[in-house]
């Protein structure tokens, strides 16, 4: 179909925005998961860290590196996440231009389609067989 009109190809486009921004969340919740889940561990590590039962003490220097490791895992996961919400951001304002732009073309295409119908009219109007036979007078 070669002929597709402006509103249609902007629609596609809109699609495939909305695909994109859908994408891009599911980055962000993803990134959002993993840090819940660091948060938890590191939860989990300052438990064992504070307490009483001497298995523990054993494990404390391990417990401490363990729980810089995670926090610098949840700095990273911190910096990917605001990347993906800045993304989220722009993915969803090219996707509500795009679809600003073909509201814009479909009512152009109305438009235009409703002039040509008043034109057609005019037409028919003007090209009655009455003034046909003035014509060939």
């Amino acid at each position: 179909m070669a002929d597709k009109t402006r509103s249609q190809k902007l629609k596609r486009l809109v699609a495939v925005q909305r695909h994109l921004e859908q994408m891009a969340e599911f980055d962000l919740a993803e990134t959002s998961r993993q840090r819940a889940e660091v948060n938890d561990q590191m939860d989990s590590v300052i438990l064992a860290l504070g307490s009483m039962d001497p298995v523990h003490h054993a494990f404390s220097q391990g417990y401490a590196d363990r729980f810089n490791r995670l926090g610098i895992k949840d700095k990273q996961l911190t910096g990917m996440q605001q990347i993906h919400e800045m993304r989220v951001v722009q993915e969803r304002a090219k996707g509500d231009r795009l679809e600003d732009g073909m509201r814009e073309a479909l009512e152009a295409e109305r438009r235009e389609a409703d002039d040509n119908a008043v034109y057609d009219l005019i037409d028919q109007k003007f090209a009655t067989p009455a003034s046909s036979k003035l014509q060939k007078s």
